[in-house]
């Protein structure tokens, strides 16, 4: 596997992404996802129309105008998975949290084979039971147990397996990844700021006590940005590797964010949670493989 770049720039944007975003929902309890979601959509949106009318990226404005209405639900998907995935994070560490993301896995391929009659090999089963049951034993064995941590980690899941899914109707492959974002983020902001409205949380925040720290507005600022770069690099990664070759290397990424946050935020292990993590890291593993091996047998 030939690395460029945006290979190697990936994994750190991913892994900043992340550490930004524990940051700001959990050491300094920005605990308003409403408010925080929808500034990362609107910072995100607003690059992506600077780089579309400079060139940078390439999107067709009639395509945009025609799925408006059709992309709705996975937009509507997109933000409950964005939103959830906010409140579980500020709930559990980023190990914690990427062993229950990995269950989206689970949750599209069942979809998928209910909606595609799709069969599974003996491997890609035993990789889901894997994930599954990590993702099961985990809450059980966590020294810092928060249940609405993990309730919001199971709608993340949810909503992101409904969402890829849902990227690989007919309708929705005739878009770009760049306009599939672009719809998200437009609406993302407009469903967000309602959102902020009816649930109080544009007044709450006022009372907010980093309000008007640097490191609040850095961090913020810092958020926007970089998941705007992670699009940028996982698009560009996207065209050099096949997906089995992305899978892979995100894979690796989520690995190197996990461990690296051990020594970064605090965070509570004992020998059966170790064991989750392993084994939901080994489950996912094995799934990539499976994918990989299926795909070869195809061709």
């Amino acid at each position: 596997m030939r690395l460029t770049g945006a290979e190697l720039c990936l994994s750190p944007l991913l892994c900043a992404f992340y550490f930004t975003n524990k940051y700001i929902l959990s050491v300094l309890k920005f605990t308003y996802p409403t408010l925080f979601q929808g500034w990362q959509m609107l910072v995100g949106g607003l690059l992506l129309q600077v780089s579309w009318k400079l060139g940078w990226v390439e999107m067709k404005s009639n395509v945009l105008w025609s799925a408006k209405i059709s992309w709705f639900p996975g937009a509507v998907l997109f933000v409950g998975m964005i939103y959830a995935g906010s409140r579980a994070l500020s709930k559990l560490p980023i190990p914690f949290f990427l062993v229950f993301h990995n269950v989206s896995e689970l949750v599209a391929t069942i979809l998928q084979r209910l909606s595609k009659k799709e069969k599974w090999s003996f491997m890609k089963f035993l990789s889901l039971l894997m994930v599954l049951l990590a993702a099961v034993c985990l809450p059980l064995n966590d020294l810092q147990f928060d249940p609405a941590g993990y309730f919001w980690a199971v709608i993340h899941c949810l909503c992101a397996g409904g969402y890829r899914v849902f990227q690989e109707l007919p309708k929705s492959c005739l878009l770009s990844e760049f306009e599939q974002q672009y719809l998200n983020y437009l609406y993302s902001v407009v469903l967000l700021a309602f959102a902020a409205h009816f649930s109080g949380d544009a007044f709450s925040a006022l009372d907010f006590p980093f309000l008007y720290f640097y490191r609040f507005h850095g961090g913020c600022c810092a958020s926007g940005i970089l998941g705007f770069c992670v699009l940028l690099a996982s698009v560009k990664v996207k065209s050099y590797f096949s997906t089995d070759q992305f899978d892979a290397w995100m894979f690796l990424t989520k690995v190197l964010a996990s461990s690296l946050s051990l020594g970064v935020f605090e965070t509570r292990l004992n020998v059966p949670t170790s064991c989750c993590f392993l084994l939901g890291a080994l489950g996912e593993a094995l799934f990539v493989y499976a994918k990989r091996s299926g795909a070869l047998v195809k061709g």
